[in-house]
């Protein structure tokens, strides 16, 4: 599993960039899918659950200025740069793996 450090801009404003750091690709998808949901819990506090498809999923990575991560390769001993679209794929198949 590799390194992978996840470049998020929600916003056109600079001062906003941040970033997160996980162990593993898959840790990575998963705080994508985590954040989507504590952005829900905060448009809606009062639901009792949050529920939601991959079409409003992929809606809110792209109202994102700009979702971007970095995934260390060993072989290259580099971290490779990855852009939303591919995300997106990578997100797509992990629950589609999840719903099987």
């Amino acid at each position: 599993m590799a390194h992978t450090i996840l470049l998020i801009q929600p916003e056109r404003k600079l001062e906003g960039r941040t970033y997160c750091d996980y162990e593993t690709f898959q840790q990575c998808l998963e705080g994508i899918c985590k954040m989507y949901e504590e952005h829900l819990r905060q448009i809606h506090p009062h639901s009792a659950s949050i529920t939601y498809d991959i079409s409003q999923l992929f809606e809110f990575v792209d109202s994102l200025v700009d979702l971007s991560c970095l995934v260390f390769q060993k072989p290259k001993n580099a971290y490779v740069p990855h852009n939303k679209e591919w995300i997106k794929g990578k997100i797509y198949e992990m629950l589609k793996q999840q719903a099987a």
